[in-house]
């Protein structure tokens, strides 16, 4: 029974392994028939569909070339490293930008505040409905 079953699961596994390369695959690295042709190969047969896909469909190769051949990174790829949130001024003055929205706004209340308290202020100085203070 282990015996039927490593085999399959192992085909299985290379199944799953190249249709998700193949389909992950950037068009400039796949070689000989487009990509369409290598994910139908690929899922109507299994075995020789991934190896195939692995023997002759991607470009290996292609990761290693490089546009400059000189320098410290010379034949190596260069990824950015995404950098920390403190790290990173375009975020530091989005952050800064909205302190002084936020500023402009609590000033914005406060003035309003002060404004509507002084209309209390003085409604409360007004006799209202005539002069009560002298009966």
């Amino acid at each position: 029974m282990l015996l039927r079953v490593v085999p399959t699961v192992a085909l299985l596994a290379l199944w799953v392994w190249a249709f998700i390369d193949c389909l992950t695959t950037p068009e400039d690295e796949i070689r000989h028939l487009p990509k369409v042709v290598w994910v139908i190969i690929v899922l109507l047969f299994p075995l020789v569909g991934s190896i195939a896909w692995l023997v002759a469909g991607k470009d290996r190769a292609a990761r290693r070339r490089v546009p400059w051949a000189s320098g410290p990174t010379a034949g190596f790829r260069e990824y950015e490293r995404p950098l920390a949130p403190d790290d990173d001024p375009e975020f530091l003055a989005s952050l800064k930008h909205g302190n002084q929205q936020h500023e402009q706004m609590l000033e914005q209340w406060e003035a309003d505040l002060r404004r509507r308290e002084e209309e209390l202020r003085r409604k409360g100085e007004r006799p209202e409905d005539g002069d009560s203070s002298r009966s």
